[in-house]
């Protein structure tokens, strides 16, 4: 069993190896809007997935489907020719999702910002449910205050007695 690492490295040239096949070899003109996204293979290198987009509505998509399944012998023989395992894996071609999903999310951000718009909208021509300032005062509102009418107390928060009665044990 080969470590991940190897599968890894192994999964990236077969991605390239295909998407380069597609271009040059497959010459089926239903792959023309055919991208390689992402390619794994198994940890034992017998079986590569390989995910692709296409560019197109779902006629597109399934006759992309089509001659992938069609071309997939080709892509295979290709691909065991520019990589250096013993065995050659199998190749499964699956349609990528990332992009419906991207599209769905910003969707979903869109309705967001539209609704946190409504709220900033209303939030601007609110008003207070009770008093602008809630916090009670017993200083008549008449009265007004400076700096000078609050007593400073110098209030000693160390108790000193207490440290040197503690240095004296």
């Amino acid at each position: 069993m080969a470590d991940p690492a190897r599968a890894a490295k192994l999964a990236q040239r077969i991605k390239v190896v295909v998407a380069e096949a597609l271009g040059r070899r497959v010459k089926d003109p239903r792959l023309e809007g055919v991208t390689v996204t992402d390619a794994r293979v198994t940890n034992d290198l017998q079986h590569a997935t390989i995910y692709y987009t296409v560019f197109g509505d779902e006629v597109a998509q399934a006759d992309a489907a089509k001659g992938l399944e069609k071309a997939k012998g080709v892509l295979r023989q290709e691909v065991g020719r520019n990589i250096t395992v013993r065995l050659t894996p199998t190749l499964e071609f699956v349609a990528d999702q990332i992009p419906v999903v991207a599209s769905n999310l910003e969707q979903l951000l869109r309705e967001a910002k539209k609704r946190d718009a409504e709220v900033a909208a209303l939030a601007a021509s609110a008003k207070h449910a009770g008093d602008a300032d809630p916090y009670k005062s017993d200083v008549p509102d008449d009265v007004e205050l400076d700096e000078d009418d609050f007593d400073e107390e110098e209030t000693d928060l160390i108790d000193h007695e207490a440290i040197d009665e503690d240095r004296n044990k």
